[in-house]
């Protein structure tokens, strides 16, 4: 990420920290809209994030396109097209990502999207057929997302449903497990957390996670998240994400490593 596109979707999330009231469910959808929107037309994303563009022709633009999006949506993707991004990619990600941010503050305040979150990726990583069907780039990207909304009617959030409709809409190249991490991380950084996902071979205990996850705390000066998720291949010990961040004290790396050696 280059340093315009930081300062122009830090510019945005403190637009979005300064609205007053709550953003609703429907401005969250409809900046996903418009990312797919913009997306869709390679004309409309360049015009929109060509620097030598006049601000209030982008903001025209905006206001013409989306005239019928809440008050709150129009304000955020005017905050957005009038920023300096790196790319129209970097723009793309940009009017996802703070989608993603109003749909995890719009959510009530008993409904945890992080795990809702991961708990679809780990229906996806455990059933290879689903994985297929959501990640492949067969098939129409309405059907994906109608797919999605068939399994969790019921079982998730409004707001989760609605970031995972629009993920396998517009993956942007990005595999199905990318994805989900990407929008999980960025609903915890939007509660002022992280999210650490800790993979071992056999269950570990409440205990020893709540430790784990304290002794993280205290080395990323930040409250976590604790997902965990089996792995039988670790053999042994534990693997733990966090971000872009790996902790990697399994058995099996440690095997591979001395093979590595020994091979030397």
């Amino acid at each position: 990420m280059g340093s315009a596109t930081r300062e122009a979707l830090a510019s945005t999330i403190s637009v979005l920290g300064a609205l007053p009231g709550t953003p609703d469910l429907a401005t969250g959808e409809q900046l996903l809209d418009a990312g797919r929107v913009i997306g869709g037309s390679a004309q409309l994303r360049a015009a929109l994030a060509d620097d030598s563009s006049a601000n209030e022709v982008k903001t025209a633009l905006v206001r013409s396109l989306f005239a019928s999006f809440t008050p709150d949506a129009r304000a955020l993707l005017e905050s957005i097209v009038t920023g300096r991004w790196s790319s129209d990619t970097d723009l793309l990600a940009g009017i996802e990502e703070v989608g993603i941010r109003v749909l995890a503050e719009s959510a009530p305040a008993e409904v945890s999207l992080e795990a809702e979150l991961f708990a679809f990726e780990r229906a996806v990583d455990s059933d290879s057929e689903l994985e297929l069907a959501v990640g492949s780039k067969l098939g129409s990207s309405d059907s994906k997302a109608q797919l999605v909304g068939n399994l969790l009617n019921g079982k998730a959030s409004d707001q989760t449903v609605a970031i995972l409709r629009h993920l396998v809409r517009q993956p942007r190249g990005r595999r199905i497990g990318e994805l989900l991490r990407f929008a999980t991380s960025v609903v915890a950084d939007q509660a002022g957390l992280l999210v650490a996902t800790v993979i071992s071979a056999t269950p570990i205990a409440a205990e020893q996670l709540e430790r784990l996850g304290a002794q993280l705390a205290v080395r990323y000066g930040r409250q976590l998240r604790i997902n965990s998720r089996i792995d039988a291949d670790l053999i042994g010990g534990v693997r733990v994400q966090i971000g872009g961040d790996v902790i990697d004290g399994s058995v099996a790396t440690k095997l591979n490593d001395l093979r590595l050696q020994l091979a030397r």
